[in-house]
Formats: structure tokens, C-alpha cells, sequence
């Protein structure tokens, strides 16, 4: 101890808040009372030298002879790594620093800290693992983007402070919930007094914050940079990151002045293989897998062998994020680093050849998942397809952009609109790549034609019947002349539809029949058959005909069965939806409601949300036939939310629309005009997620990842350390339900409710749930009811 009873130590005292990372200074300071050695890892500007200081901070009084800091970022030789150390100790022998630093330490009780490890990282591990074996007493924090990889070593990724959606409708107060937020307007404080996040500021804000990726380094820059913008124009000009955030303090070390330093940083220490494969890596958008990878980035520079360990060595200095998942591992290069890439992706003159491979490759994922889109291959090509849309969108954008490449385009929207156009709603997306591609070409190709007809059916679907019909009169002219099957019964399920629209159903069956003739009995086909079945149900039930759709419903079964239980559900949702139809129609409410819900049950996963309109939709209708008004309103409104977020309304389905305006008009009769709003309006407000919750009747899903955990306001007095959501769980147990109960009924995973009852006792002190059962029946007397 230094006199005064002062711990001895070289940690200096915090000149700027601390925002956020409580739980990861209690983990890493719970990792220290049994581990040797805890290495934060993460990439570069992310805090960790923020977050060791701070354990270090709060970790004085555990360690009897002082925590210390060694800086050694501006080490420039491996042998000097020692003597480094040495001098961050005080030590004045010098002849031999090893021996000395072990002779030091020997009989010490302290905590080193050893900051910047990466560059010198060799070095560093050889001699902490000496250290360590050297001195019982000795604990070490280091930072590093990556690990020193040695058996004493803990590992903590330090992940970016967390970010809001700049979708979600947020209040001020909500913002300031999230640390990046918090971040960025403490910093901006002390470069603009007074500045707040208020209702003007909080969209910008919340999109730098999105679009930073919550990463600290950046989130400071883009603050300081209030000296001249406003957090408008600093969004606006985020697309040049890199030139835009340049004025760190002059404090701050020379790797963080700017977020390019930052990033060149990294750069300098990997090896050239390494370094050609990051700029590769930056043509793939929002991730990629291992094989798409091998596929786009190997050639006779890099060898789709050596892929493995360079991505591994990549993951290992926090250059790429590996993210671990159902379908397994998934790489992502942060924004800032991918457009580091791809800046030297061009000065290497290889970006457009790049971008090529990537889209030639992509359009191949695409043709499998259409032409297997009733194979037992089907779901993981589909899973596949959801996961790479971000990619695909690249892909498009490469054919929109790059001369001679929009046919290329067409293919790629045709293989999948089933799936983005349609199934995941994403039709405004649709008609503008559509719209796009159709003006660079010209020949009169298949692709162009049943681009024409797409287009059209898009059109109709959004509402816009003007723009709709001279595209379908071009396409099925088009269709007419090349003969090809498939165009042909593309155009007649779409003036099937037409007329589906405009309530000619006898019509509407007729040319859905033509679309169904046209069609070869062949397997390449059969998606395309089971299109136009699922549309002929939808006819059939307009015209009280469950016999037919009962048909349809066998066909469909028959044609889905090789693809196995998910494309059976996929397409059975739809025959199920006509059957509910019909059972209310002839006012079988209760079996009309049966229907919906298990058709939404059906649809559940990523693809349905086209689907889960239309259910909300019905199951609005037969609420107001039940005289059920409110709930009603309420699924009206989160129907017209769904339409809303897929760009588009149920007027695209003109039969359909009669049906919504007599339920309205039976709601706001019943209701009144202002209780009729105000329902509504709830349901406009509901997340995609919870208005589905809501048709099944079941709690909202989104409730625990709107915002970050916070201490219940209206928690009791011995409720103060639980969460809202921990509250719940605690009532739930003392209810007497098990963590599968707790699951099933919250919408969660059976770890996740499990984690809550632990964190509950935890915070509690509470050893067995009896307690907890005990305590809430205490605090909570009317919550077993």
C-alpha cells in the first residue's frame, strides 16, 4: 500500500463519462476471482481500454499491491515487450527485465493491465504466460483485437454499445436508453452545451448511431464533428465514413484520431492473404457463408483450401464478426472495415470483377431455390434465400448499374419474387428493381417478357391499376409470341387475377383453367402449377365452391409432399385460408376462426408476411360478424400496419375490399368514431410481431427487444433490482409454472426463461424458487389470481 493507505498504482483517474458496459464490468471482474487471465478482444475502437480501465478502477481494494497499467501501442520491438512492462511498474533493473519482473512479482498481490497487445502479441503472450507461472498472486486484464492464445487465457469479446432501430417509433426518453445514444449525447454535450436528444434531433441521431454500427470510436467522431454539422448533415454524409470522422482529440493516440487509423491499424497486422481477402470480403452485404466465399473470393491468388484459416485469422484480429447460429456460422465484415475494403478493393482494380462473381454467384443460389422450390431441398434454399437478401439486393443493384448486365437482373427478380416480391412482402422493393431493369432492355426475351408481366402484377397489387395494365397488355402480347409455357401461364394466372380483382370469379376461373393447361405435367413446373392452384382456391371460395378448394387443397398436398412438412405448410396455409373464408361466409364463426389461426400458425417464420395480412385481415371480418367490435378495429388496424410495411394495400385485391369496408362500417356504428380510433390506432401501432400475437391471442412478442432492460418504474420496494420482464417470470413461477410454462406462454426460448429464473435468484438471494413464490406472493398479493 502507498502511504496513506492508498492502494499503489498507475491507472489514471477518467476525464469523460462511462456509459453503459454495467454488465460487462461485472463479468469481467467475476471472471478475475478464478481465471489468471482475462483478455478483451474486439475490433478496433469498440472500448476496450475504456472497459479494462474501468475494472481496474473498481478492482483496487482486491488487489493488495496495486493495479497497473502498461501501455503498448507505441512499442516498436518484440524484445523490448519486457522492459516495457517493467517501466509501467516502476521497476530500475534493466540488465535482465524478465527475471526481474518475475523476481518482482513473485510474492505480489496485483493486477496488470496490459493495453494494445495486438500488434506485438507473440511477444506479449510468452511473457505473461512466464509471469503468470512465476507469480501465484498476479492477475492480468489484457485488451487486444486478438487473443494471446495461451491456457491461462479468458476470453471476452467486447461487443459495440447497442443501437436503436431508427424504424422503430422511439420517444426521447426511449432513445436515451441505449448506450450509443447515451454516448453520443454526452459527447456532444461537451462539444455543443445543452445539446439533448429532442424530438428535431432524435431520427438523425438514432440512424448515426444505427448506421455506426454503436461502435464508440465512430459514435465520439461523428459527435465532435457537432462543431460544424448538424446530426442531419453528419447522417447525410456518413456514406464516406471514412473521410467524414477525422477529428478525434488531440489526446487521444494516433490510431484514434481518425476511424481510418483506426482501421489501417488492422490492416498493418495482418498478412497479405489476409489483406487481399478482407477487400474481397467487402463485395458481400450483411454476411456470407463459408462457401460463398470460396466461390467468389478463391482464385489462383488465394486458394479455396486456404479460405478456412485466413476467414479463421480474420474472425481471431475482430476483423470479421463470426456469428454462430441454427444454420452455423455466418462472417460479417463491420460497415467501417467493409468500406475500407472496398476503397483497396478498387485500388487493386478489382471491384468490378468482384462484384461479377459475387452476382454470377448469387443468381446460381437463386435458380436452385426456384427450380428446388418443391424439392425436399426447398426449406434450406428458402432459410438460405432469407438469409442472403441483403446479398441479392447487391447482386441487383450490380445489374441495375453496370451496363449490358439488366437481363442478368430479370433472371434473378423471376427466380425470386416468390419469395422476396411476394411471400416477404417486399413489393415497392420489387416494382423498382422492375422498373429499372424493364427500361434497360429492349429484346424481346422470356425474361423480359415475364419481367413485363411481374411488373404488372406488382402494380395491381399495390393499387396502382394505371401503371398495371399497359404492362400486362406488353407482357402477355409478349408471352403470345415467344410460346413459351411458362409465360403463357404466368399470363393467364395474372389476368386471372385482373379479374379476381374486379369480382368476375366465373372469369377468373377461366384463365387460372388456361394457366393450368398451359402448363407441361413436368416437375420443372410444379411450383408454377401449385401458384395457380392456390389461386384457384381463392377463386373457389368467393364462389362458395369448398369443394373445389378441397380439391385444390389435394393437389397442392400431392404436388408439395417431395418437398417435405415445410412446403406442405407453406402452400396448405393458403387452401386453409379459402376454407376459413367459406366457413364465414355461411356464418360458422367459430370454425372460420379455427382456420385463421391455424393458417397463421402455418405461416409462421420469415416468409409469410404477405399471408399474414390476408389472416389478420379475415380475422378481423369474423370479428365483427361475432359483434366482437373493438377487436375488430384493432385487427383492421394492425392488418392496414402489415399492408402498410410491405408497401402496399388490400386494394390490390379488389374482391377483397368490400369485405374491409363493411367490417369498418359494423365497427365504428358499434363503437363510435372516437372508440373506433382509438383502436384502430392501437393496432396501426403494433410491430409486425405482436399484431400477430395479437390475432392468436397470445402475449406481444417484441415486448423484451424494443429497448435495453431497465428496473421496473412501478417495481415494489423489493422488486427494485428486477427487470419488467423478470417480474413477469417471477409471478409466472410463483404461479407454479415450469420454465418450459414460462416459455411457451412469453413467446421465448426454454434457455431464456431459465436465465431469468437464475438471474432472479441471483438478484434476490433467494436459493429455490419456493422462495421466490414466497416473496412475490408477499410483494405481489394480487398476482395469483
Amino acid at each position: 500500500m502507498a502511504a496513506g493507505g492508498r492502494a499503489a498504482g498507475n491507472v489514471p483517474a477518467e476525464l469523460t463519462s462511462f456509459v453503459g458496459r454495467r454488465d460487462e464490468v461485472a463479468e469481467v471482474k467475476r471472471l478475475l476471482s478464478g481465471c489468471r487471465l482475462v483478455t478483451l478482444t474486439g475490433v478496433g475502437g469498440v472500448g476496450k481500454t475504456r472497459l479494462a480501465l474501468r475494472v481496474a478502477a473498481g478492482s483496487r481494494r482486491a488487489f493488495r499491491d496495486g493495479v497497473w497499467l502498461v501501455q503498448l501501442d507505441q512499442l516498436r520491438e518484440e524484445m523490448l515487450v519486457a522492459d516495457a512492462v517493467a517501466d509501467g511498474l516502476g521497476l530500475q533493473e534493466r540488465a535482465a527485465p524478465e527475471t526481474a519482473l518475475a523476481d518482482h512479482m513473485a510474492d505480489r498481490q496485483l493486477l496488470l493491465v496490459l493495453d494494445n497487445c495486438e500488434h506485438r502479441v507473440d511477444a506479449v503472450a510468452k511473457l505473461t504466460d512466464m509471469l503468470l507461472r512465476a507469480a501465484g498472486g498476479l492477475r492480468v486484464v489484457a485488451t487486444s483485437r486478438e487473443s494471446l492464445n495461451i491456457d491461462a487465457e479468458t476470453v471476452v469479446p467486447v461487443a459495440p454499445l447497442a443501437a436503436p432501430d431508427p424504424r422503430r417509433q422511439l420517444t426521447a426518453a426511449e432513445l436515451m436508453r441505449f448506450p450509443a445514444v447515451s454516448l453520443f449525447a454526452q459527447r456532444a454535450g461537451q462539444v455543443v452545451p445543452g445539446f439533448a436528444v429532442t424530438e428535431p434531433t432524435m431520427g438523425a441521431v438514432a440512424r448515426i448511431c444505427h448506421r455506426l454500427e454503436g461502435l464508440p470510436l465512430a459514435i465520439e467522431l461523428a459527435a465532435a464533428r457537432l462543431r460544424a454539422l448538424s446530426p442531419e448533415q453528419i447522417d447525410a454524409r456518413l456514406g464516406d465514413r471514412l473521410g467524414l470522422l477525422t477529428r478525434g482529440s488531440r489526446t487521444y493516440p494516433a490510431r484514434q484520431q481518425t476511424l481510418r487509423a483506426s482501421i489501417e491499424w488492422s490492416y498493418e497486422l495482418c498478412t497479405e492473404p489476409e489483406r487481399l481477402l478482407w477487400a474481397r470480403l467487402s463485395v458481400f452485404a450483411g454476411g456470407f457463408e463459408l462457401d460463398a466465399a470460396e466461390g467468389i473470393c478463391a482464385d489462383y491468388r488465394l486458394a479455396a483450401a486456404d479460405l478456412l484459416e485466413l476467414l479463421a485469422a480474420l474472425a481471431d484480429k475482430s476483423v470479421l464478426i463470426a456469428e454462430h447460429g441454427e444454420y452455423g456460422v455466418r462472417y460479417r465484415l463491420p460497415e467501417t472495415l467493409r468500406e475500407y475494403g472496398q476503397e483497396r478493393l478498387q485500388q487493386a482494380g478489382e471491384h468490378t470483377m468482384l462484384r461479377r462473381r459475387h452476382r454470377d454467384w448469387y443468381e446460381q443460389l437463386t435458380r436452385w431455390a426456384d427450380a428446388d422450390g418443391l424439392s425436399p431441398e426447398a426449406a434450406g434454399l428458402v432459410a438460405r434465400l432469407y438469409r442472403e437478401h441483403a446479398n441479392v439486393q447487391a447482386a441487383q443493384d450490380f445489374c441495375q448499374n453496370e451496363p449490358g448486365e439488366a437481363e442478368a437482373g430479370l433472371r434473378v427478380a423471376m427466380h425470386i419474387w416468390p419469395y422476396y416480391y411476394w411471400n416477404y412482402g417486399y413489393v415497392g422493393e420489387g416494382r423498382y428493381r422492375l422498373s429499372q431493369l424493364l427500361a434497360a432492355t429492349a429484346e424481346p426475351t422470356v425474361w423480359r417478357a415475364q419481367g413485363l408481366l411481374l411488373a404488372g402484377f406488382l402494380a395491381v397489387v399495390s393499387g396502382d391499376r394505371g401503371a398495371a395494365l399497359p404492362l400486362l397488355e406488353e407482357g402477355t402480347s409478349l408471352a403470345r409470341q415467344l410460346n413459351d409455357p411458362a409465360t403463357r401461364a404466368l399470363a393467364a394466372w395474372l389476368a386471372g387475377h385482373v379479374c379476381l380483382s374486379a369480382g368476375d370469379v366465373p372469369q377468373a376461373v377461366a384463365h387460372l383453367e388456361d394457366g393450368l393447361a398451359a402448363l407441361p405435367p413436368a416437375a420443372v413446373h410444379a411450383r408454377q402449377h401449385a401458384i395457380l392452384l392456390v389461386w384457384m382456391a381463392g377463386a373457389a371460395c368467393l364462389a362458395d365452391d369448398e369443394e373445389r378448394v378441397l380439391a385444390c387443397q389435394r393437389e397442392l398436398a400431392a404436388l408439395t409432399e417431395p418437398g417435405g412438412e415445410d412446403s406442405q405448410r407453406a402452400y396448405d396455409a393458403h387452401a386453409v385460408w379459402a376454407l376459413g373464408m367459406v366457413a364465414w361466409r355461411r356464418g360458422d364463426l367459430d370454425r372460420a376462426t379455427e382456420l385463421q389461426l391455424r393458417c397463421l400458425r402455418l405461416r409462421e417464420g420469415p416468409g409469410g408476411r404477405m399471408g399474414h395480412a390476408h389472416s389478420v385481415e379475415a380475422l378481423a371480418w369474423i370479428a365483427a360478424s361475432a359483434r366482437q367490435f373493438e377487436r375488430a378495429a384493432v385487427l383492421l388496424g394492425a392488418a392496414a400496419s402489415l399492408w402498410r410495411s410491405m408497401g402496399t394495400t388490400l386494394d390490390g385485391y379488389g374482391h377483397l375490399v368490400g369485405f374491409e369496408q363493411d367490417c369498418e362500417r359494423q365497427a365504428r356504428q358499434a363503437l363510435g368514431e372516437t372508440a373506433f380510433r382509438t383502436a384502430y390506432h392501437r393496432g396501426l401501432e403494433l410491430p409486425a410481431e405482436d399484431a400477430i400475437a395479437y390475432a392468436l391471442k397470445q402475449p406481444p412478442r417484441t415486448e423484451s427487444k424494443q429497448l435495453p432492460e431497465q428496473p421496473s418504474a412501478r417495481a415494489a420496494p423489493g422488486d427494485a433490482a428486477l427487470t419488467a420482464r423478470e417480474l413477469q417470470v417471477a409471478r409466472l413461477v410463483a404461479r407454479g409454472h415450469s420454465n418450459k410454462d414460462i416459455a411457451d406462454q412469453l413467446v421465448i426460448s426454454q434457455r431464456t426463461a431459465e436465465g431469468h429464473v437464475e438471474r432472479i435468484l441471483t438478484k434476490l438471494g433467494f436459493t429455490s424458487r419456493a422462495q421466490v413464490a414466497a416473496w412475490a406472493a408477499a410483494s405481489h398479493p394480487d398476482d395469483g389470481r
